[in-house]
């Protein structure tokens, strides 16, 4: 059985080569303006995490080989969890709007007169119909938390060009394009 393992150990080494460590990647924004001095401005809103797709919460950034299929990058994934990255960046940039008198992280207490969900749709790398995408959707509402209407709705969808074939060039394009 020693001879066994060793050669065993012997070729598992000559396989092996070199280990892959994965690359993560981040989304980065500029930071919103500072907020204008806020006058009249009474309302508070509470900002829900927004949801997504399954496959984009496992935390490998996504790429489309056709419109049916959805591959993973094995060796690169986000360093937070994009879902967390767009509500965080909605909280700031709606503090700075001055829009509210109160902008906060939704923590079910009733403290707020609004409430704001979304859902991040895609944030994809597409490798069909010609050439290397991004897209990038999102859509929220914002809803009455004393009457439960909607008072709000938006969806945005953009599509940007990957100049450059590799994974660092689709995250700046997804920065840019999440912009």
């Amino acid at each position: 059985t020693i001879v066994f393992s060793l050669a065993a150990l012997a070729i598992l080494a000559s396989c092996g080569g070199r280990v892959r460590y994965p690359n993560y990647y981040t989304l980065n924004l500029p930071a919103p303006p500072d907020p204008p001095r806020a006058e009249n401005v009474h309302a508070a809103v509470a900002i829900r995490e927004f949801r997504a797709p399954a496959y984009l919460r496992q935390g490998a950034i996504v790429y489309k080989p056709s419109p049916e299929q959805i591959g993973f990058y094995a060796y690169h994934r986000w360093a937070i969890n994009p879902c967390e990255f767009v509500t965080n960046s909605v909280i700031e940039r709606l503090r700075a709007s001055g829009d509210f008198a109160r902008v906060k992280p939704y923590d079910g207490r009733p403290d707020i007169e609004y409430v704001l969900s979304g859902r991040l749709e895609k944030l994809e790398e597409i490798d069909y119909e010609g050439g290397v995408r991004v897209e990038v959707a999102i859509s929220a509402q914002m809803t009455n938390l004393a009457t439960g209407a909607t008072v709000w709705t938006n969806a945005v969808s953009e599509v940007g060009d990957v100049n450059k074939r590799d994974v660092p060039a689709v995250v700046s394009e997804m920065n840019r394009t999440m912009e």
